[in-house]
């Protein structure tokens, strides 16, 4: 899971990529619900990126249907290769991070709650990085599907650093941009924590110890 790439890619050097999306199963490991669209009537999507997509997904999936997790995935975003494969993303000349899609019932739990998972659940201030996973593919980032993901997007995070700040962090570095293009990434590494697959696999992941404070944007 080591990156090699610690610089952006030119995207005129990027990969071309292919016109064929990657096969992955209709049913999430752990939930029991459809991983690929469509999802049921009135969810939302949250596209997050927080390191490796093993750890992250996890996070969210164990939130749980209980409280309105309908499913999660891993894939990529923020590059510009189409339909990449997990090599290419790791030679970080695709431009993409490596991204966990979760789908919720805004009714059980809003896109606030799920981001304040999002923030304490990674250091979002170590750039191109998380932990000892190190290139692009790691970089801390939030794709917002609207204006109003985009706002609560940039409201939690001026919320959390000086939570950062006060607790020594630098200033946060996460990417806040416009989803162009989720790309699922190969059937193997969904939900590959799971019982099903690998319980005791690697996992990256570790927040900061801190609390986001999305009351007051929320």
């Amino acid at each position: 899971m080591f990156g090699r790439k610690a610089t952006m890619v030119d995207p005129a050097r990027a990969l071309p990529g292919r016109d064929t999306p990657m096969p992955v199963h209709a049913v999430h490991t752990v939930l029991g619900t459809p991983l690929t669209p469509p999802y049921p009537e009135g969810s939302e999507i949250a596209d997050v990126a927080m390191g490796c997509f093993w750890g992250a997904e996890r996070i969210f999936w164990r939130l749980g249907a209980e409280r309105g997790i309908v499913t999660t995935a891993v894939g990529y975003a923020g590059g510009y290769t189409p339909n990449p494969t997990y090599e290419e993303v790791c030679s970080g000349l695709t431009g993409h991070t490596e991204v966990v899609r979760v789908v919720f019932d805004p009714s059980r739990i809003t896109y606030p709650e799920v981001l304040k998972a999002f923030w304490e659940g990674h250091d979002p201030t170590q750039g191109l990085r998380q932990g000892n996973d190190v290139g692009s593919q790691y970089r801390s980032a939030i794709y917002y599907h609207d204006e109003a993901q985009k706002a609560v997007a940039e409201a939690t995070r001026d919320a959390f650093q000086p939570v950062l700040t006060a607790a020594g962090y630098g200033p946060i570095t996460t990417e806040i941009a416009p989803l162009k293009a989720f790309y699922f990434a190969e059937e193997y590494h969904q939900q590959y924590l799971s019982d099903a697959k690998n319980p005791n696999g690697y996992c990256g992941i570790g927040g900061t110890g801190t609390s986001c404070p999305i009351g007051v944007v929320g």
